[in-house]
């Protein structure tokens, strides 16, 4: 997989710190609270990737829990028109996340849910 490539993940947990733990003992991974974020993170070194690398938080506004999966695109606009022609639907719009990186969420065919996300070039 070569163009957009999944680039970052999300694990909405019942209990952000219980995952947390999970992931620290079961696979060593080094997470960190990001204050700005409210959520634990997991890098990937800026070298090898302009996202991060994932992140774990304690539901508040979903309502089940779920794993997102960030598909990085060139341009958010024109796979939007991609994915309702081929079926999907757009759960989320577009949104800046930060001054920097635009995200959106959506749903393929048959329901599950996906973001998209994209840097915005700096004028």
């Amino acid at each position: 997989m070569n163009s957009n490539p999944i680039v970052f993940w999300e694990l909405a947990s019942l209990d952000g710190e219980k995952s947390v733990n999970f992931f620290k003992k079961v696979f060593n991974w080094q997470l960190e609270f990001d204050e700005n974020l409210k959520f634990y993170t997991v890098a990937i070194p800026k070298e090898e990737n302009e996202f991060w690398g994932g992140g774990i938080f304690t539901i508040k506004k979903a309502k089940l829990p779920f794993l997102a999966l960030y598909i990085k695109v060139d341009d958010i606009d024109s796979k939007i028109k991609e994915i309702e022609a081929n079926g999907g639907s757009i759960t989320e719009k577009p949104n800046d996340i930060s001054e920097n990186t635009r995200i959106c969420l959506f749903n393929e065919p048959s329901g599950v849910t996906f973001a998209m996300i994209q840097k915005i070039p700096k004028n």
